[in-house]
């Protein structure tokens, strides 16, 4: 889908890298640029398995502090239909490859700058990552708590994943729609901390709009119900339930043997009984059993699986979720496939190595001279 759109990337790891995941899964030729090592990079090393294995991407190291480093990425940039970069705010100006430099030789370029609270406002300096744009955002004011009320942190990198590096996809192919209209390219400011904000509309707008001032337990998706939420079973392995609407709800409860409860789902006098009656049922076998009986019964039932469980789930295996992947040395393990919708999913995919480098390839092609002096 996006065989000729180039991408080159500055990131190594966290939103802006999963946004040039997702670009290279559809397509992209993605160039990631690194620090050569002899220039003492603080940037993360991510290991072999991680961001795909850098599947189906190229990358050159660079020291950007020299005029070479400086020149070279210009001149790779001047080719580029993207760039994307994730350094704190006004670090790529004073290195002399922000926007307005790329820009010169490239006014076509979609320049893409990710950061955890954006280019401007008051925290744009704030160091910060996945938990703290999560937090600042509202995210764990009404999400769950552990069973002494504690708060909880989420098992994935929410905000990186959806309101960080998804934002920024969308942002991007948004960019170039209207490039291929306009002939303009466009700058592109993605505050992770914004993304989460949107995440949470549902819940920020019922507030502007009320005063309401959402928490644990607000509503049908925070636990306000019975009929949403967590439930352990005889083996000590959970179960999901989401059967907000009342059909899926009169199902649940009938083959719990809960059918007093049909008439109750939204009765807040009585949410404390059906709960407990619920964790009562859900306790007298397995999950699996359970799991087993309710899934297919359309009653909004679903397993929590451990990862282990995740990868051997037979609705993953069929949807060919994990592809098996090869090393440079022949090593083959298994790895998440390009699950986004219409990207090629081949059965087996060729990684690249920690400390990858096609600067040679890359620079010969681009420059001459002392810009082969900017290899690592």
């Amino acid at each position: 889908m996006l065989t000729n759109v180039t991408v080159v990337d500055l990131s190594t790891v966290g939103p802006a890298a999963r946004a040039a995941r997702m670009l290279a899964d559809y397509g992209a030729r993605v160039v990631k640029v690194g620090a050569p090592a002899a220039a003492g990079s603080v940037q993360i090393e991510p290991p072999f398995y991680a961001y795909g294995g850098h599947r189906g991407m190229e990358r050159v190291r660079l020291d950007l502090k020299s005029d070479e480093g400086r020149a070279a990425f210009l001149h790779l940039a001047a080719d580029a239909d993207v760039v994307i970069e994730s350094f704190r705010p006004g670090v790529v100006d004073r290195l002399g490859v922000g926007y307005e430099a790329v820009k010169a030789v490239n006014p076509g370029v979609v320049y893409c700058a990710t950061s955890g609270y954006g280019q401007t406002g008051p925290k744009s300096q704030w160091a910060g990552h996945d938990v703290n744009y999560l937090a600042a955002g509202g995210y764990f004011a009404c999400a769950g708590r552990g069973a002494d009320g504690e708060l909880t942190l989420p098992g994935a990198t929410v905000a990186d994943i959806a309101a960080g590096g998804m934002q920024a996809v969308i942002a991007i192919l948004a960019a170039l729609v209207g490039r291929a209209e306009t002939g303009e390219g466009a700058y592109l400011d993605v505050s992770v901390a914004d993304g989460v904000v949107g995440m949470l509309a549902l819940l920020i707008d019922e507030h502007l709009a009320t005063g309401v001032v959402p928490e644990p337990g607000h509503d049908i998706l925070t636990g306000r119900y019975a009929c949403y939420g967590l439930y352990r079973c005889a083996d000590g392995k959970w179960v999901s339930v989401g059967a907000i609407e009342p059909k899926f709800y009169a199902n649940l409860c009938r083959l719990l043997g809960c059918e007093q409860w049909i008439a109750h789902q939204s009765d807040d006098a009585v949410q404390d009984e059906v709960r407990a009656d619920f964790a009562a049922a859900f306790a007298a076998r397995t999950r699996d059993e359970w799991v087993d009986e309710l899934g297919p019964a359309d009653t909004c039932v679903a397993p929590v699986n451990g990862i282990d469980e995740v990868v051997a789930d037979a609705q993953v295996l069929a949807r060919g979720d994990v592809v098996e992947a090869v090393r440079p040395s022949g090593e083959t393990f298994r790895q998440v496939a390009a699950v986004w919708a219409g990207a090629p999913r081949p059965e087996r995919v060729e990684v690249r190595d920690p400390g990858f480098d096609d600067s040679d390839a890359l620079l010969s092609s681009a420059a001459s001279g002392r810009l082969e002096e900017t290899c690592a």
